[in-house]
């Protein structure tokens, strides 16, 4: 099971890869892609008209989202931890990271500081 990041919505939205859609789409219909608010928050806030906002808020409502209790202060005591924020990793990427942790999910990012992140935090646990 995975989570996807924001970088991986956006490509998936604007249709840039067709490989990359087919897999997400595959995903999508066995419910093993899980989400978080601030995804979500982040694809909002680039909307560009009330047809993607319906379109976003659509996913929302049917994707499988993680438990997203205590997740910001376990976000900032990983980024404290690992220093991710002097690795360019900053607050929101930092809690999809411990959403992925918490819940045992994959992350599935176009970020390469993000993904390195994620794979030097994943070895701890």
């Amino acid at each position: 099971m995975i989570l996807a990041d924001t970088s991986i919505w956006i490509s998936y939205l604007k249709n840039n890869d067709a490989d990359l859609n087919g897999v997400f789409d595959a995903y999508l219909k066995k419910n093993d892609m899980f989400t978080v608010s601030a995804v979500f928050g982040e694809l909002l806030q680039g909307a560009k008209n009330r047809r993607d906002r319906e379109m976003i808020q659509g996913f929302w409502e049917n994707v499988p989202k993680v438990n997203e209790e205590m997740l910001f202060i376990k976000a900032g005591l990983n980024s404290n931890k690992y220093k991710l924020l002097t690795q360019g990793v900053g607050l929101v990427d930092s809690y999809i990271l411990a959403a992925c942790i918490k819940n045992n999910l994959v992350l599935w990012t176009l970020d390469k500081k993000l993904q390195r992140a994620f794979d030097e935090i994943s070895l701890d646990f």
